[in-house]
């Protein structure tokens, strides 16, 4: 499958990488971290989620400022600024209105740019999401201490050869996945940004909130969320249909953050979209 990839600015000039595959309706997908649009369509970690949802859809997606094939040296790198992103890729894409997509840490942006915007959303998929980050959900020393660990870890290994520290990050999202799986995760972690960015990433992440945002979404909203994993516990895909009005929750059997092409919960997510989405 062939991307086509483009470049556009955000608000504050900073180059963004965004690519569309695919025919049809459009598929907006808010960014997440690791993606990188000149190596996903080959990775275990992305191809099967490209192919997928690029069959009957005009799947728009990109690189997040910082990461991948957009711009790595950015000034300013928080949350208004992806959902700012997310504004100028959707106009320099020329779409108008479309289902939204948003994995990991890209289902609050997608959720804040709904709110933002609901003439343009039709429906919102939120997969392994999360309404709060892991500092800003904390609630006990525990919690914040795990955080802390997480940009540690991020800090001390992400530059180094020897994968050891990264290796904790690709079993957090794949504690199923087969080795082969681990080691394009790590491929990928070393290939999408650098190690400063990657505690900056970690860093904005943990502070995201989107609870107060999410009773104001006005469309239809799918939520899958693997019931056990490992990376973001599934009591926040059970808060975010709670709090968002019109959604549906659907637990998906796995362990993993990410779903891996040969697992069960695979086809299940892509059934569940494909119905969703009509």
């Amino acid at each position: 499958m062939t991307d086509e990839v483009s470049f556009c600015r955000g608000a504050d000039g900073v180059r963004i990488a965004y690519a569309t595959s695919g025919s049809g309706p459009p598929l907006v997908k808010a960014a997440n971290w690791m993606t990188h649009l000149g190596r996903d369509s080959g990775s275990l970690v992305w191809r099967h989620w490209i192919a997928s949802l690029s069959e009957g859809h005009r799947l728009v997606r990109y690189d997040e400022r910082g990461c991948g094939l957009s711009e790595w040296d950015v000034p300013s790198f928080g949350f208004d600024d992806w959902v700012l992103d997310l504004e100028e890729v959707v106009d320099a894409a020329g779409v108008d209105t479309f289902p939204l997509l948003g994995i990991s840490q890209g289902a609050a942006v997608a959720i804040a740019y709904a709110v933002r915007h609901p003439e343009r959303v039709e429906r919102l998929i939120l997969v392994s999401g999360y309404l709060a980050g892991r500092g800003a959900r904390a609630t006990t020393a525990q919690d914040r201490a795990a955080a802390a660990l997480d940009i540690e870890l991020a800090r001390v290994g992400w530059g180094r050869s020897d994968p050891a520290f990264r290796r904790v990050f690709a079993m957090q999202f794949f504690p199923d996945g087969p080795p082969q799986v681990w080691d394009a995760f790590d491929d990928l972690q070393r290939q999408t940004t650098t190690a400063d960015n990657a505690v900056r990433f970690l860093q904005e992440f943990g502070t995201v909130d989107v609870r107060e945002l999410a009773g104001h979404v006005d469309c239809p909203t799918l939520v899958l969320h693997s019931r056990e994993d490992h990376r973001v516990p599934f009591s926040c895909a059970q808060l975010a249909h709670e709090l968002i009005p019109a959604s549906r929750l659907v637990p998906l059997p796995s362990r993993n953050h990410l779903l891996s092409e040969g697992e069960p919960a695979w086809p299940v997510l892509l059934d569940e979209v494909r119905a969703f989405l009509g």
